[in-house]
């Protein structure tokens, strides 16, 4: 599922950077929405709403700008707030779930006692590109018992179609490009 942003137009305040972090790379910037407030109630606003469509019971979220986006929406959706986070950066105990980077690889781990087992949990990102590290995500959290009911991004750049390495896991994005 893909929601479009109709109400307000997210792109004015998405800032291009030509070839970064590398030549030929167009880097999508969110900076500016996340600096203007109206932007980030709107985007507040719509993850919340599909927290509520999907019957979601806690709200996890990708180190670490996935997490400026989905904080405010657990807390405004009354529920639990689940950190996924690169390696080393939580106390024991933790189960981590490795992915492949352009060049190397990365890993994100959660507190073992993270969520309950059958529990309806949302993924939260800024951005969905090749799609490593939502199914890292998506795995840890199946590792962790949890049923991923949807991940959301206020971003997609579909031309790299990241969705296909989330196996069939429900899509919600506010942008496309």
């Amino acid at each position: 599922m893909t929601s479009s942003a109709s109400k307000l137009d997210l792109k004015q305040w998405i800032r291009d950077v030509p070839d970064y972090p590398q030549p030929g790379v167009l880097f999508r910037d969110l900076t500016p929405l996340m600096a203007h407030p109206l932007a980030m109630k709107y985007v507040t606003d719509c993850i919340t709403r599909h927290l509520a469509e999907t019957g979601a019971e806690a709200v996890a979220a990708i180190d670490a700008r996935g997490f400026i986006f989905a904080a405010p929406a657990a807390v405004q959706a009354g529920l639990p707030f689940i950190p996924l986070r690169k390696s080393g950066k939580l106390p024991p105990e933790v189960i981590g779930a490795d992915y492949a980077l352009e060049y190397g690889t990365a890993r994100l781990e959660a507190r073992n006692d993270a969520i309950a087992p059958g529990k309806r949990v949302v993924i939260v990102d800024d951005l969905l590109a090749t799609g490593g590290t939502a199914a890292a995500a998506v795995k840890l959290l199946n590792e962790l018992g949890a049923n991923v009911v949807s991940a959301a991004f206020v971003v997609e750049l579909t031309f790299l179609n990241g969705r296909d390495q989330l196996n069939g896991t429900d899509i919600f994005t506010l942008v496309d490009y």
